[in-house]
């Protein structure tokens, strides 16, 4: 057993690591290229938001069936949503991702275009319910709108709910890729109402098995109460840019395996 960092030494240590991985080189691997295929915001946000959404399993398949997401879309995601026709979303009942299948798709389809029509796009909605530090609630009511509209009841389960006690991971993810300007080309930070500090961890098996390792998580379950915990842990190494360690636990737990013990 190695001896517990004390924090001077945890933080030196894990802002080696977001160092390391918090560069153009992380892309290559991770379903964060599908949004750098893009350069308007619209587009960016889009093929963000529809490849978090599907960012669970094999990381590959992920990535393939993302690029098919925006082949189906044209490769012009935003003028598909706004400007897309009945025959149109006919094309994308072939798409199946794990259990999110077409009808999903066009579900998701046609929120998204009831979201930029009605309330000014993604970014819009998602500041209105900010807290100072967090984006729980807002996640909640992005939710609440993106389904308040005539919709498939099963399309619900694919965007996570915090205040139901979910991590909600993906989307969580989604907004660090929005939201954060890591200045080396990895995170867009093209949102510029939401602030790093209002931010969680993206918080996966991963990222918590090496949080707690690490003695910044004791809770077991990876859940809303957790990331909670995980958030204030975080911030105490940098209340700036709690979510930049997102890198270093990620890629302490994929690429190195990490344990302490």
């Amino acid at each position: 057993m190695q001896k517990p960092l004390n924090q001077e030494e945890l933080k030196e240590f894990l802002d080696s690591k977001v160092a390391q991985y918090n560069n153009p080189r992380f892309i290559e691997s991770d379903p964060i290229q599908i949004p750098h295929q893009f350069s308007e915001k619209e587009d960016i946000e889009i093929a963000g938001f529809l490849t978090a959404t599907i960012s669970w399993g094999n990381r590959k398949s992920i990535i393939t069936n993302a690029n098919k997401m925006m082949a189906m879309l044209d490769h012009s995601p935003y003028d598909f949503i706004k400007n897309h026709s009945i025959t149109d979303l006919e094309k994308l009942k072939s798409f199946v991702h794990r259990t999110f299948n077409g009808e999903d798709f066009i579900q998701f389809i046609k929120s998204l275009n009831h979201i930029y029509t009605c309330h000014n796009g993604m970014e819009s909605l998602f500041s209105k319910h900010l807290e100072e530090f967090s984006t729980q609630n807002a996640i909640h009511q992005f939710k609440k709108h993106f389904f308040e509209m005539d919709h498939l009841p099963r399309t619900q389960k694919h965007i996570s709910d915090p205040l139901k006690n979910s991590a909600a991971k993906r989307i969580n993810m989604f907004l660090r890729w929005m939201v954060r300007n890591d200045n080396t080309g990895v995170d867009f930070g093209i949102w510029k109402h939401i602030s790093p500090t209002q931010l969680s961890c993206p918080l996966d098996v991963h990222s918590g098995n090496v949080a707690r390792s690490l003695g910044l998580l004791n809770r077991s379950q990876n859940d809303a109460k957790a990331l909670s915990e995980l958030d204030k842990s975080l911030r105490i190494l940098d209340v700036k840019d709690p979510v930049k360690y997102d890198f270093a636990l990620f890629g302490l737990g994929v690429f190195e395996g990490f344990s302490k013990s």
